[in-house]
């Protein structure tokens, strides 16, 4: 029922479109382009519903913490500790080993303002977790949901991100000025 009521949404009330399939993978990091307002979120979150597949993301472990740490989890949120002493990078690659269907998404601007280049993260979590990476475009500008088939890291970080970049020219963001340009 919940499906039917979110595809009513994206679909007839929103005027949304699809181009490509969610991959048939229970593991990856996901990367989101471009990040430029926090109903980012909001569309994610029904996007899932629409195509009926878990996601998740990590945030700061004091996120968890009651009142709202149950709320967090239910949202498909993982604790992480994030401090300058930790290895953030194993430890969200450890989550990978532990869980059986973990599909991280991230915004690889780090940000909701323009940015000029990508943190590296999400390349780095993906290669330590052994998992592929899904490029996801949110295109405000054609109101359209852009997936790609699954891409293992090669260990050649400036041409992976070519390749990853290339996937989101043209793509605007909610706030367009802010959208992500690569050059």
């Amino acid at each position: 029922m919940a499906q039917k009521i979110a595809h009513l949404i994206y679909y007839k009330l929103l005027g949304w479109t699809f181009k490509g399939p969610f991959p048939e993978v229970s593991k990856c990091v996901v990367i989101v382009v471009p990040h430029t307002s926090w109903l980012d979120f909001f569309l994610g979150l029904l996007i899932r519903r629409v195509i009926g597949k878990k996601f998740h993301f990590v945030g700061k472990k004091s996120l968890f913490n009651p009142p709202f740490g149950w709320y967090f989890r239910w949202l498909g949120g993982a604790p992480v500790d994030r401090s300058k002493s930790s290895d953030t990078v194993s430890a969200i690659a450890d989550i990978f080993d532990k869980k059986s269907e973990f599909r991280l998404a991230l915004a690889p601007e780090g940000t909701r303002k323009k940015v000029s280049q990508w943190k590296s993260g999400y390349y780095y979590i993906a290669q330590t977790a052994r998992v592929p990476i899904v490029l996801v475009a949110f295109d405000y500008g054609k109101k359209q949901i852009k997936v790609s088939e699954p891409h293992f890291p090669t260990g050649d970080y400036e041409q992976d991100r070519k390749t990853y970049e290339g996937f989101y020219k043209g793509v605007k963001g909610y706030k367009a000025d802010y959208s992500y340009d690569p050059e």
